[in-house]
């Protein structure tokens, strides 16, 4: 079925940098369309407390945080979906995009669904925001004089590690191989930090917990020897994958899959100038951490939304609401 109506914009995922998005369009008095997903919310939904995001000097839950993001959004005109795109055709003036047999057009469509942790496959999921973490620059504080876990071995993992050096009583990085996959500098910064202890040519093998973690089984990949570690934290820093499947082939994307906009290209993507956040598709734009590879932070994803929605409508209209 095709839907008669033909929006302005449509914005894939409803994360901080889709809700962002559709506040800017919607406020510019643009028809707005959010398919958020069955999942709404992005990756916020997981957290408890966030005590990063400005305004919230007290911190805010993120599912509360989203669903503020959210009903913002509305309050401007824009309609949300908790639905799922299931297929797209983004060349073309007229953009369609499907939900099942649910055929949409739209002028100009915003990709931002997010990005995922990758994880161990042990279960952990279960305990997100109850010990187990993704991003210690963001839960750190929460792991005051606690005994906490890092997982990886590149500068995500170092990254953390050291975030948790202000809080944490220990900080043992636990790494498959016997060296850091790291750049030199991350990796000097944590062998001189008292507080880190590598444990090295070994995996997690097992989370414990049922309300909240408890600890963890370490495993030594040369000896097979098994030890089992009471832990109140857990920190995953073993990368991260774009949720760009469903682009490929229809938008250009880099070595990881990550969506690429005139922002991560530079030269490569000229032919864009005055759209920063624009793919290599026109009328197609990109924002939040299915383009940032990088901070990977809930504010970074947010300031996204909004160029990504400068740039829309400038695209549609020609012009930028108060410029």
């Amino acid at each position: 079925m095709v839907e008669d109506k033909l929006w302005d914009a449509v914005i894939i995922g409803g994360g901080p940098s889709g809700y962002t998005s559709a506040l800017y369009l919607s406020r510019a008095t643009l028809t707005v369309l959010v398919l958020a997903g069955i999942k709404a919310g992005g990756q916020l939904m997981n957290t408890t407390a966030v005590e990063n995001f400005p305004g919230f000097v007290d911190g805010v839950l993120g599912p509360d945080l989203m669903q503020s993001m959210e009903a913002q959004a509305k309050k401007f005109g824009a309609e949300v979906r908790y639905e799922d795109v299931t297929k797209v055709e983004l060349t073309g003036e007229v953009k369609k995009v499907w939900v099942g047999e649910n055929e949409i057009h739209a002028k100009a469509v915003i990709i931002s669904t997010g990005a995922s942790s990758k994880m161990l496959g042990l279960g952990e999921e279960k305990l997100m925001g109850r010990g187990v973490s993704t991003c210690a620059v963001c839960d750190a504080a929460f792991f005051k004089d606690k005994v906490t876990v890092v997982v990886g071995g590149g500068d995500a993992a170092m990254e953390d590690a050291l975030a948790l050096t202000k809080y944490a009583k220990e900080i043992h990085l636990v790494h498959r191989r016997a060296e850091l996959k790291a750049s030199k500098i991350m990796q000097d910064r944590v062998l001189i930090n008292q507080k880190i202890k590598i444990i090295w040519n070994s995996e997690v093998v097992e989370v414990k917990g049922v309300k909240k973690l408890e600890g963890v089984k370490i495993k030594n990949l040369l000896t097979n020897e098994l030890v089992e570690m009471p832990t109140e934290g857990l920190f995953l820093a073993i990368g991260h994958f774009p949720a760009t499947d469903l682009f490929r082939g229809q938008v250009e994307l880099d070595e990881k899959g990550f969506l690429k906009t005139g922002i991560t290209c530079g030269n490569d993507l000229v032919w864009l100038e005055g759209y920063p956040t624009m793919t290599s598709v026109q009328g197609v734009f990109g924002c939040g951490d299915v383009v940032d590879f990088k901070y990977k932070q809930a504010i970074t994803a947010a300031g996204m939304g909004c160029q990504a929605a400068l740039d829309a409508e400038k695209f549609l209209t020609g012009k930028v609401s108060g410029w």
